[in-house]
């Protein structure tokens, strides 16, 4: 419906003559006629006016589609740091009422977890900002280390904190009732590596290697992770330097050897690596992922200059290919660099 129908829809609704919905507005008649009639559009800033005189959203004004709504929810948690409550329960409110239909229900649940994350993020990042200041005003107390592990992802010692029987569980099950779907079987193999449960993972990859939708490179990087974690670490590098020989161009080869060699501490290779793979990636925009973990090593090398100018590869990445101009991530990416300069000796 177009917005000059659903003004009049809307007024007629509420009751309200052309003259009485001016006077709570503070217009003229003669602009609610017009807009009525499709002879001139609200200026943009009385929507919000409108909006709360009828009882509806913005949106309902222009009686968007779900799809329309999906998308606007989405890119705006793309966009903003942190929602306001008032737009926060609007979109969740809106997101539960599609969990009744079945052509939405999918694409709903989905963008309630993105906002439920979006503002566990946003006050997780809070949290984590006063964890550090009451750990740097008392070093020797230890009330808030557990909150800065849990806000910002700090590693916990204890094993039975650190470790993912309950991530495993679930994404074994998962794999049982959906044999057919390959991602169950990537997700439970990366945490049984992580916990040097060697003897299930070996027996997951078995299944996967039989199957035709994953990459052979994928079931070789799984390889050289199984043995690296079963404490095989010659085995393990002979496998990578195998594979990197026999798809030297490859981006997802090359990407793939350097996230092993980062996790070993072999910087230097790893750099070369995640250089070579973003120089061989041929889709557009690229991923800023090797980039990323080029930042990183060079940040725990103590090398900041290059961490920031790697950053400044980042930010005209976001830019120039993926055409960003206020999202979270450029933002995020220009404060890092800030922070990173600042340390430049």
């Amino acid at each position: 419906m177009e917005l000059d129908k659903k003004i009049r829809q809307l007024r007629f609704k509420a009751g309200y003559t052309q003259e009485q919905l001016a006077d709570r507005l503070g217009v003229s008649p003669q602009s609610v006629s017009k807009w009525e009639n499709a002879v001139s559009m609200p200026d943009i800033t009385i929507l919000p006016q409108l909006a709360e005189v009828f009882g509806v959203t913005i949106d309902d004004l222009f009686d968007l589609s779900a799809e329309q709504k999906f998308n606007r929810i989405e890119n705006r948690i793309d966009l903003e740091d942190e929602l306001s409550q008032d737009v926060f329960i609007e979109y969740e409110e809106f997101l539960k009422q599609q969990l009744t239909n079945e052509e939405h229900k999918i694409r709903a649940t989905e963008l309630l977890a993105l906002l439920y994350w979006h503002r566990l993020n946003s006050f997780g990042k809070k949290a984590a900002a006063y964890a550090k200041e009451a750990i740097r005003m008392a070093p020797g107390k230890k009330e808030c280390q557990w909150i800065l592990q849990k806000a910002a992802g700090h590693c916990a010692w204890d094993w039975n904190i650190s470790n993912h029987t309950a991530a495993i569980a679930f994404y074994r099950q998962l794999a049982e009732e959906n044999p057919q779907e390959r991602l169950p079987y990537l997700y439970l193999l990366d945490h049984l590596i992580v916990d040097h449960r060697t003897t299930e993972a070996k027996e997951v990859l078995d299944k996967l290697i039989t199957r035709k939708d994953v990459n052979p490179i994928l079931i070789t990087v799984y390889q050289a992770n199984i043995a690296l974690a079963d404490y095989h670490e010659q085995e393990a590098d002979e496998i990578i330097q195998q594979m990197v020989a026999e798809h030297e161009n490859d981006s997802v080869s090359l990407f793939e050897a350097a996230q092993y060699y980062a996790k070993k501490a072999d910087y230097a290779k790893a750099i070369g690596l995640y250089e070579k793979s973003f120089e061989n990636t041929k889709r557009r925009p690229r991923f800023q992922d090797e980039l990323m973990g080029i930042a990183d090593i060079y940040e725990i090398m103590k090398d900041y200059r290059k961490a920031a100018e790697t950053y400044d590869r980042i930010i005209d990445l976001l830019v120039n290919e993926w055409g960003f101009k206020e999202e979270t991530a450029l933002k995020d990416a220009q404060n890092k660099r800030n922070l990173l300069l600042a340390k430049v000796k």
